[in-house]
């Protein structure tokens, strides 16, 4: 055997080898967490149901069935409310997420073309990852103020749905769902909390985001139990 192949044979020797190290550390990781008795989170991204021109508004979810009324969706906005709530979550304790990388990989792996995000697929796609749970989430609407924070022509107004998925058996244990459209004191006087909260300003989508995770956090399951 020529020198030229043997060592393209070493090569590509050399890659499967490294593959199955990666493959045995995550494994070997992923154990190791569980033996933390930290509860395995795995964040599928969150993708954006924005109703269809002409048709109604209402949008339903795909895991629940439930409908919520949907408008317009920004793009990138299904990340941004990916991203506070990862935060958030990241900041409970006994929860460790799962990269992102690896949640990816499973999931290319698994859905083809347009992600069908179904009870059997999420399930499927947890426990692919080696996680306890799974997260997935729906933005239905998310519209910015329009003006500035203490003059506003038009509120932000953000729409979004969360469920946590347990992967044993493919159920939602918890749902977090948010649907507002910020007013004036003027226009609703029994929200005055809501309003004096986001600082008594007309507050960004962003913003009005951040409070609606807090907001739905309140009933977080705790999973020690």
């Amino acid at each position: 055997m020529s020198d030229f192949k043997y060592k393209k044979i070493s090569v590509v020797a050399a890659f499967i080898l490294m593959g199955m190290l990666a493959c045995s550390m995550t494994s070997e990781a992923v154990e190791k967490k569980s033996a933390e008795g930290k509860n395995l989170v795995a964040i599928v991204s969150f993708q954006s149901r924005a109703p269809e021109a002409g048709k109604t508004k209402t949008v339903f979810c795909p895991i629940c069935n439930v409908g919520a009324a949907g408008g317009q969706v920004l793009p990138e906005s299904e990340k941004i409310v990916e991203e506070i709530f990862m935060d958030k979550l990241d900041s409970i304790e006994g929860i460790e997420i799962i990269p992102a990388e690896r949640v990816q990989r499973v999931c290319k792996k698994i859905f083809s073309g347009k992600a069908d995000y179904t009870a059997a697929t999420l399930q499927k796609v947890g426990k692919e990852s080696g996680a306890d749970f799974l997260a997935v989430g729906y933005v239905y609407r998310y519209e910015e103020r329009v003006g500035y924070k203490y003059s506003a022509e038009h509120p932000a107004s953000v729409v979004f749905e969360i469920h946590l998925i347990n992967t044993a058996d493919g159920q939602s244990v918890w749902r977090g769902f948010f649907d507002k459209t910020q007013k004036s004191l003027m226009e609703n006087v029994l929200d005055v909390f809501s309003f004096f909260k986001g600082g008594a300003q007309w507050v960004t989508a962003r913003q009005l985001t951040v409070l609606g995770m807090d907001d739905i956090f309140e009933t977080f399951p705790d999973l020690q139990d």
